[in-house]
C-alpha cells in the first residue's frame, strides 16, 4: 500500500463508499464510475469481505487492510489462543496488528514494532477505529529497538517474516526476519520470556534443537494446521496440540515416545475409528494422546477403539465393517456412486482410487483406508 492510497482510504467519502458497497462484488465496484476512487474502494471491499470470518473485529470496525499484511496475519481466533498474559509485552513484528490487539486484552501495555512506515500508520488508524488504547506502535525494526531498549517486558513476542527480500518463502527460523535465533541472546537482557510464532511447516523438534528447554504448541483451526508456537520461559520441555475452540492436550516431552505400536490389528473387534486432529499429527502426539483409548500404529495413522472414546482431540466415527483392501471388489460394489475417502498411511491417493474404482466425490458411502503391518484395509463407516 502506498502513502497516497492510505490517504485516499481515510477520506470520509471513500469510507462511506466502502460502507455502501460492502456486500457487492469487488469487480463490479471497481467498474462502477459513480464511485469515487473505485479501484481503492473495490480493493478494500474485497479484503473486508474476506476478513469477515478471519478478522471479524477488524471487519466490524471497517479497518484498512493492505493485501500482503492480510495474507500474513494471524486469524483473530488463533491470535486469541496464544497463552500469554501479564503487565507488558513487546511485539517485535506488528504487521497488521492482530496479535497485538489480542494481547491488548491480556496485558496492561503492548509495544508493537513495525518497520514499514505506511503499515505502522495503517495499524494506528485501525487501533483508533477499534477503540484499542493500550497498544503503542513504534516505527522501527526489531534489531534497532532491542539494541537500545532499557525497559524490561514480561513477554517478547515475534511472528517473523517468512519471505526473503526476493519474495521466496522460507521456514527455517534463521532465515526469517528478524532472525530470532541470532536475536535471542540480546532479548534475554530485556525479558525472561519469549514467544515465537512459526509456519505450520516448521518441525517441532527444531525448536528444542535451537532453544533447548521450551514449550512447543501446534495450533489448528477448522481441521487445518495454522501455526507452531515456541514458548521460551523456563518451563520443562513440553509438547502441546490445540484445536481452537475444541480441545487441547499437553505433555512433558520426555513422557512422549515415538516408538511404533506393534500390537495385532484386531479388525473384527474395532467399533470406532478416531481421525486424530492435524495438530496432534504435527506435534507427533497422536499415539500418546490416544494411549489407553485406542490402538494406533503411528502418529500419522488412524486410531481404532473397541468402545466409544470420549474427549479425544479428533473426529470419532462408527465403523460398519473392516475388510482387506480389494480394488476389484470395491469397484464392483461402488462403481458410479459418490464416495467420501479418507486416507492414512496408504500407498494410493484419493484421485487414483476414484479412477480405479470408477467412483466420484460424494457422501453416499464413506471409506477410510490404511496400511498396517504391511496389509491394506478398507474401513466402511456408518
Amino acid at each position: 500500500m502506498t502513502r497516497e492510497e492510505l490517504t485516499i482510504l481515510q477520506l470520509p467519502q471513500v469510507r462511506q463508499a466502502i460502507e455502501d458497497n460492502i456486500c457487492r462484488d469487488a469487480v463490479q465496484v471497481a467498474l462502477d464510475s459513480r464511485i469515487p476512487y473505485a479501484r481503492e474502494v473495490a480493493t478494500q471491499v474485497k479484503y473486508l469481505q474476506r476478513a469477515r470470518t478471519k478478522l471479524p473485529r477488524l471487519y466490524e470496525a471497517r479497518g484498512i487492510i493492505p493485501a500482503r499484511a492480510f495474507e500474513q496475519s494471524s486469524s483473530e481466533e488463533c491470535a486469541a489462543a496464544k497463552r500469554l498474559s501479564g503487565g507488558t509485552l513487546l511485539d517485535l513484528t506488528c504487521g497488521l496488528g492482530m496479535d497485538s490487539i489480542a494481547f491488548a486484552e491480556r496485558f496492561e501495555r503492548v509495544v508493537a514494532l513495525e518497520r514499514d512506515e505506511i503499515l505502522a500508520d495503517v495499524v494506528r488508524e485501525n487501533l483508533r477505529r477499534m477503540g484499542v488504547t493500550n497498544v503503542e506502535v513504534v516505527t522501527t525494526s526489531a534489531e534497532e529497538y532491542v539494541a537500545t531498549c532499557n525497559e524490561r517486558f514480561d513477554w517478547v513476542y515475534a511472528d517473523p517474516d517468512r519471505r526473503t527480500a526476493e519474495g521466496k518463502r522460507v521456514v527455517r527460523l534463521e532465515e526469517c526476519s528478524p532472525n530470532m535465533v541470532a536475536l535471542y541472546a540480546q532479548l534475554q537482557r530485556i525479558t525472561e520470556r519469549v514467544a515465537i510464532k512459526n509456519s505450520p511447516l516448521f518441525d517441532v523438534d527444531e525448536a528444542f534443537r535451537l532453544f533447548g528447554a521450551c514449550g512447543v504448541e501446534v495450533i489448528s483451526l477448522g481441521g487445518e494446521c495454522k501455526e507452531v508456537n515456541i514458548y521460551i520461559d523456563g518451563r520443562r520441555p513440553t509438547l502441546a496440540a490445540e484445536a481452537v475452540g475444541r480441545a487441547r492436550v499437553e505433555f512433558l516431552r520426555d513422557e512422549v515416545s515415538d516408538e511404533p505400536f506393534d500390537g495385532e490389528f484386531a479388525a473384527e473387534e474395532y467399533k470406532w475409528l478416531i481421525i486424530p486432529d492435524v495438530a496432534l499429527q504435527k506435534a507427533r502426539l497422536a499415539q500418546h494422546a490416544l494411549l489407553g483409548q485406542a490402538d494406533i500404529w503411528s502418529n500419522n495413522s488412524f486410531g481404532f477403539a473397541r468402545t466409544e472414546p470420549h474427549d479425544v482431540l479428533g473426529r470419532v466415527e462408527r465403523i460398519a465393517r473392516i475388510e482387506p483392501f480389494d480394488i476389484k471388489r470395491l469397484k464392483k460394489e461402488l462403481k458410479g456412486q459418490g464416495v467420501d475417502i479418507i486416507l492414512r498411511d496408504f500407498p494410493i491417493g484419493v484421485d487414483e482410487l476414484r479412477r480405479r474404482t470408477s467412483t466420484r466425490s460424494g457422501t453416499t458411502h464413506r471409506l477410510a483406508l490404511t496400511k498396517i503391518h504391511g496389509k491394506s484395509y478398507t474401513i466402511f463407516l456408518e
